[in-house]
C-alpha cells in the first residue's frame, strides 16, 4: 500500500473540499446538506469555521446522493438516513415501515413515468412511420 493510501486509510476525516471532489458537488450543497441535519461535521479551528467530516458523514453524503438520483426528497432521505436499527427495537419497525411505504410510493411514480415512456415512443414510432409512407409514396408518384 502507498504512503499516501496508508495516510487515507488512517485518517478518516475529510475537508468540504475532499468530499466536493470526490462526490463532483459543490462546497454549497454540501453546506446545505448541513443545514438540513443530513449531515454532522466536527468544527475548529479559528471560530470554528473549519468543517471536518468523518467516514460516517462520507457515507451519509453518498447515500443523499443517490437518494436524490432516485427521486427522494431531502425529507425522505433524512428519514432514511435517521433509522436507527441497533437502539429502538420498536421504532426502527416504525421507521423501516414508513421507509417501505415510500419505497412503494416511488415505485409506483417510476412505473407510471415508464408507461407514459412507452405509450410516447409508440406515438413517435407511428408518426415515424407514418412520415416515411408519406415520403416515400412521394418519391414514387
Amino acid at each position: 500500500m502507498s504512503t499516501a493510501r496508508k495516510s487515507k486509510a488512517i485518517i478518516s476525516k475529510y475537508t468540504i473540499a475532499d468530499l466536493a471532489d470526490e462526490f463532483d458537488v459543490t462546497h454549497r450543497a454540501i453546506r446545505f446538506y448541513e443545514d438540513q441535519g443530513l449531515l454532522s461535521p466536527e468544527r475548529g479551528g479559528r471560530n470554528a469555521q473549519v468543517r471536518m467530516y468523518s467516514g460516517s458523514d462520507k457515507t451519509r453524503l453518498k447515500l443523499i446522493l443517490r437518494g436524490k438520483r432516485l427521486g427522494f426528497s431531502l425529507a425522505e432521505i433524512k428519514e432514511i438516513l435517521d433509522i436507527d436499527l441497533y437502539s429502538k427495537p420498536g421504532g426502527s419497525i416504525l421507521q423501516l415501515g414508513r421507509f417501505i411505504g415510500t419505497l412503494a410510493k416511488h415505485r409506483e411514480a417510476l412505473e407510471r413515468q415508464m408507461e407514459d415512456l412507452s405509450d410516447q415512443l409508440n406515438e413517435l414510432a407511428s408518426h415515424e412511420l407514418e412520415c416515411k409512407r408519406i415520403l416515400k409514396s412521394k418519391k414514387v408518384g
